[in-house]
């Protein structure tokens, strides 16, 4: 895989917009809005995750909106990843599906999946890391959340910023994107440390304004 893709990647569904004005009258459409701004401005992929208390719960709507994330990332020729929904992912023919560690078999999810799409698996120890660091299955690491988080209910223990410095002194060859509670002062450390990105949620999500963010997180 290209390693840049991991330079500035968001994560993001409805739940991630609701401080936006529009929201309540259109959670879709504000995901889509925030979303184009942030492809205008650069991100190099984004991982599309409805998930969590304040998502949408009815799977039609869920892919439809997907398939509409998904088209607009075309249109910016950025990768469209699906967090954890490996049956819409093959549906939609994604570039991407991302898990976690209670997820699904990652040996099992490469077999399935046959190359057809990027694989990438978040771990949060070094024997996690260790463990799919030669399988070429895997295709990059989501590694964190580096900081504590509030997207996810259910969140493993913060890690600090040293520890992607700490998985590449022990090793670990594959790319990796640092995730969790990451703000624009955070990326030229991660980077120095050895992580070939970012992944933001409310970074850019929260952004007043997404284009300078997205700017200064690629350094810009």
């Amino acid at each position: 895989m290209n390693k840049h893709i991991l330079r500035c990647y968001l994560v993001a569904g409805t739940q991630d917009c609701r401080h936006l004005p529009q929201y309540a009258n259109n959670p879709q459409q504000t995901l889509l809005d925030r979303l184009e701004q942030a492809l205008k401005a650069g991100i190099t992929c984004y991982q599309f995750r409805e998930k969590g208390q304040f998502s949408l719960q009815d799977p039609t709507e869920i892919e439809q909106l997907a398939r509409q994330c998904q088209a607009l990332c075309q249109q910016y020729n950025v990768p469209f990843i699906m967090n954890n929904d490996v049956a819409l992912a093959e549906k939609l023919k994604a570039d991407g599906i991302h898990v976690g560690q209670k997820d699904f078999a990652v040996d099992k999810l490469a077999q399935q999946i046959q190359g057809k799409m990027l694989i990438g698996l978040s771990v949060n120890t070094l024997q996690q890391a260790q463990q799919h660091n030669d399988f070429n299955g895997v295709d990059y690491y989501g590694c964190g959340p580096i900081f504590p988080t509030f997207s996810k209910s259910d969140a493993a223990p913060d890690v600090g910023i040293n520890f992607v410095q700490y998985l590449r002194e022990q090793g670990i060859t594959k790319p990796l994107v640092a995730i969790g509670g990451i703000k624009t002062p955070h990326v030229k450390p991660l980077l120095q440390n050895g992580a070939d990105g970012v992944a933001v949620i409310s970074t850019i999500m929260q952004a007043k304004d997404v284009a300078l963010t997205v700017k200064a997180i690629l350094g810009e």
